[in-house]
């Protein structure tokens, strides 16, 4: 907690969804609903994004902390408590105080976990209920099938789901270990496998029903998104293996030498493989044994399941839902947790051969790891306790532009590239910029034309100004969009740091 609090001097790092999660939070302590207070435009009911965290958040707002500031105090309490919580499913991994330890101390040190816990974004409490799952479902099997553990579990992960749509990969987990596993003496196999999913969905499904059910009266949608097919792309799937490289080794001059030999997405690939055989073999021999696992076996397999689950999840995502999704540091937090997990697992594996080589190997893989992640994480905290991160930065606070969108009268309106960036520094509404591309379907916007008609009237009128920030990129961030042919006409009332603010000529 006080490594994430010496990294947070700004507050809480800010990204485009956290808008939606802190202005959702003020939406609800305003009485509105869960709406998107952010955007300039009429108020609509919030489904793309769960509501977990903007509740939490609009909890804190009860005892008069704002949800920006919220956020921060939130992530702290959530590190803390996410470091006990892998560290004692570690513990009852391997029934080993020191593999606990080992874990906790890992997941504490490791540069990429830190960062996800640094914004304001969902992927923080999310880990936290995905990790209580876990702990609770084994706690089922070892407590002789308590079903009170079973249906805890259920919740836990029908509020994870609430967090991130991804912990859709929660139920297939966990009711296939339920059937892998659930086996009883007196014969009744498969009834007892049915009632134990029973009870795990009964946990589960009533938290995910309410919610589809709120997104359907007040916005006729469940999700905001359409199902259709758009491949994934080589953009999509390259930040990945860049990512999970800094993952996997923390320290920067080192990781480049293996890029450069292009050694990274082959290593990727041959750890990806070897996990999925294991799980192959390990699953093959359960159905073909007919045995109960021990409990503490349980939670290596699920966790294992789990990991593949999730990625499953996230590129039929991709590849139906939503095209703009990129494989980011949050976006893998959780296959960074499940391959913690199962190094730790692999490490007590090799200590119980009980053989000297075996535990040279284990006690060299330890202090290597913790030596490197705790390396990684001193050169991250060194970088982020100097400024703030994404929005939370000097730069957007610094911002003339951003200075003179926060003295215009209330009336006028602001179009821009980026209205989170500008709802989260100066606390206005904002309108999206039309764009020819939606960049959720990669499908044409046939109204294109007619907003960006709409848009020049209002500029042009005097009625709204046109903000624009990081122009160097903005044809990349736009797709196909000539953005000349908005701004043709419109006099620069401000251009500073690559940052143009245009109004009426």
């Amino acid at each position: 907690m006080a490594i994430l609090y010496i990294s947070t001097p700004a507050g809480a790092g800010l990204a485009n969804d956290s808008a939606a999660y802190i202005a959702g939070a003020r939406s609800i302590l305003q009485g509105k609903g869960y709406s998107d207070v952010w955007l300039d435009s009429s108020l609509e009911a919030i489904t793309h994004y769960p509501p977990f965290l903007s509740l939490c958040l609009a909890g804190l707002g009860l005892f008069g902390v704002d949800p920006l500031r919220g956020a921060r105090i939130l992530n702290i309490i959530l590190f803390g408590a996410n470091t006990i919580l892998i560290g004692l499913l570690g513990w009852r991994m391997t029934r080993s105080r020191a593999a606990g330890l080992w874990l906790a101390a890992l997941f504490m040190l490791d540069a990429s976990l830190l960062r996800v816990h640094l914004f304001a974004m969902s992927e923080a409490p999310y880990i936290t209920l995905s990790l209580a799952a876990f702990i609770l479902f084994e706690l089922y099997f070892s407590r002789q099938r308590q079903t009170s553990m079973l249906i805890l579990a259920g919740v836990a992960s029908g509020l994870a789901f609430l967090t991130r749509y991804s912990a859709l990969a929660l139920l297939p987990t966990f009711i296939l270990a339920l059937f892998l596993f659930n086996n009883t003496p007196t014969g009744h196999v498969w009834r007892a496998r049915l009632t134990a999913s029973g009870l795990f969905l009964a946990g589960a499904l009533p938290w995910m029903a309410v919610w589809f059910v709120r997104n359907m009266l007040a916005a006729g949608n469940a999700t905001n998104r359409t199902f259709q097919y758009h491949p994934i792309t080589a953009d999509n799937i390259q930040p990945g293996f860049f990512n999970t490289s800094q993952f996997l080794m923390p320290v920067e001059a080192w990781r480049q030498v293996l890029a450069k030999a292009g050694l990274w997405e082959w290593f990727i690939a041959f750890l990806g493989l070897a996990v999925l055989f294991w799980l192959a073999g390990r699953t093959w021999q359960l159905i073909k044994s007919q045995r109960s696992a021990p409990a503490s076996g349980i939670l290596t397999f699920t966790t294992g399941l789990y990991g593949f689950g999730y990625l499953c999840a996230v590129l039929f995502s991709m590849s139906f839902f939503d095209a703009s999704t990129k494989f980011q540091p949050r976006i893998l937090a959780p296959v960074y947790v499940c391959l913690l997990v199962l190094m730790v697992a692999f490490g007590t594996w090799l200590w119980q051969k009980n053989n000297r080589a075996s535990r040279i190997f284990v006690m060299t893989l330890a202090a290597v790891t913790l030596g490197f992640s705790a390396y990684g994480s001193a050169q991250a905290v060194a970088d982020f306790k100097t400024a703030g991160q994404g929005y939370a930065s000097w730069k957007w606070h610094d911002s003339v532009i951003m200075a003179s969108l926060k003295a215009l009268p209330a009336g006028v309106a602001i179009y821009t590239n980026t209205p989170p960036a500008v709802y989260l520094v100066t606390g206005r509404a904002s309108r999206v910029l039309p764009t020819p591309v939606d960049p959720v379907d990669n499908h044409a916007r046939n109204d294109y034309k007619q907003n960006v008609a709409e848009m020049r009237a209002d500029l042009l009128s005097g009625k709204a100004v046109l903000a624009l920030f990081d122009t160097s990129n903005l044809e990349d961030a736009l797709g196909t969009q000539n953005i000349d042919f908005q701004t043709t006409g419109l006099k620069i009332i401000q251009k500073t740091q690559g940052d143009i603010l245009y109004g009426k000529p």
